[in-house]
C-alpha cells in the first residue's frame, strides 16, 4: 500500500473536435448562390417579355436558332416542342423549308442562314421610309405642297410601318358633313398619291373622330369614321393607287384621341399606314 502511494496520478484528457460542418459550413453558400442567379435570370427574362415587341422577340428567338437546320421540319430541338416556340406565329422560328410550322411556305433557302440578308431588307425599307417622310414634308429640298397643306400632315415610323397622318383644324376641315371632302383633303390625296410611288408597300386606312356630345340619342362616331375612312380610299385610288395595294380600311370612332379634350377637333383625323412587309 506505501508503494502504490508513491505512483503519480494517470490524467487522461478527452479532446472535443468540433467538425465545421452544418450551419458553420460553406455548402450551404454555393446552393444559395445559384437559386439567387436563377432567379435573377428568370426576373431578366420576365422583364425582356415585358418590354419587348413582339419583332423584337422574333429576332432574339432567331439569334438562338441554328444556322443549319437538324431535319426539314425542324428549327433544330429534339425535345417535346420539335424546336417550335410557344409565342404566337410571326414569332415562331423559322423552319428547314423557309417557313413556320403553322404557315408553310414553297421551298427555299433555310430561312435562319440568311438573317443578315433579313436585316439588310429591313435597313433598306426604312431608308425608303424615310425617302418618302423627306418628300412628303419637303425635307428633300423638293416640296410636293406648300405649308399651308403640309401643317396638316404628321408621320411617324412604328412597328406596323410607316404612319402619315392627316388632321383637322380650326381652320383646315378635311371633311364637310360627315364624309364629303374638302378640297384639303383632295390635295393632300394628290399628294400622298405621287409620294407613294417610291415604296411598293401595301396600305391600311384608319379613321378617328372627335368624340359627339353625349346628349345625342345615337353617337354617330363608328358610322362617320368608317364613311371618312372609305372615302379617302376612293380619293386614294380615283388619284391613281391601285385598289389592290388598299389592304383594310379600320373605323376607330373616337376611342384613340390624340388630346386629353375628347371633343378637340385634333382628333379628326385620317391614318395611312404604309405597312412593313
Amino acid at each position: 500500500m506505501s508503494a502504490d502511494s508513491n505512483v503519480a496520478p494517470v490524467i487522461i484528457k478527452r479532446k472535443k473536435i468540433i467538425k465545421a460542418d452544418g450551419h458553420h459550413g460553406g455548402a450551404w453558400k454555393v446552393a444559395y448562390a445559384d437559386f439567387v442567379t436563377a432567379m435573377m435570370a428568370f426576373f431578366m427574362l420576365m422583364w425582356l417579355l415585358n418590354a419587348t415587341t413582339e419583332k423584337q422577340r422574333k429576332g432574339i428567338a432567331d439569334y438562338f436558332s441554328p444556322t443549319i437546320s437538324v431535319a426539314r421540319v425542324s428549327g433544330g430541338g429534339n425535345g417535346a416542342l420539335g424546336g417550335n416556340s410557344v409565342l404566337a406565329e410571326n414569332v415562331l422560328p423559322r423552319m428547314g423549308t423557309g417557313a413556320t410550322s403553322r404557315n408553310a411556305q414553297a421551298a427555299q433557302a433555310a430561312r435562319g442562314a440568311v438573317t443578315m440578308g433579313e436585316a439588310q431588307d429591313k435597313a433598306v425599307e426604312e431608308e425608303q421610309f424615310e425617302a418618302l417622310k423627306d418628300t412628303l414634308l419637303g425635307r428633300s429640298g423638293e416640296s410636293m405642297a406648300d405649308d399651308d397643306i403640309m401643317r396638316h400632315v404628321v408621320s411617324r415610323v412604328t412597328d406596323e410601318g410607316l404612319v402619315v397622318e392627316l388632321f383637322e383644324s380650326e381652320d383646315g376641315r378635311l371633311f364637310t358633313g360627315d364624309a364629303t371632302p374638302t378640297p384639303l383633303l383632295e390635295a393632300l390625296a394628290e399628294v400622298i398619291t405621287q409620294a407613294s410611288g417610291i415604296v411598293t408597300n401595301a396600305i391600311a386606312i384608319e379613321g378617328h373622330t372627335a368624340a359627339f356630345p353625349i346628349v345625342l340619342a345615337r353617337d354617330p362616331a363608328w358610322d362617320v369614321s368608317g364613311l371618312r375612312a372609305t372615302a379617302f380610299r376612293e380619293l386614294l385610288t380615283g388619284a391613281g393607287i391601285a385598289p389592290r395595294r388598299v389592304q383594310r380600311v379600320t373605323s376607330h370612332a373616337d376611342r384613340e384621341p390624340v388630346r386629353a379634350n375628347r371633343m378637340d377637333l385634333r382628333n379628326n383625323r385620317l391614318e395611312i399606314v404604309f405597312l412593313s412587309r
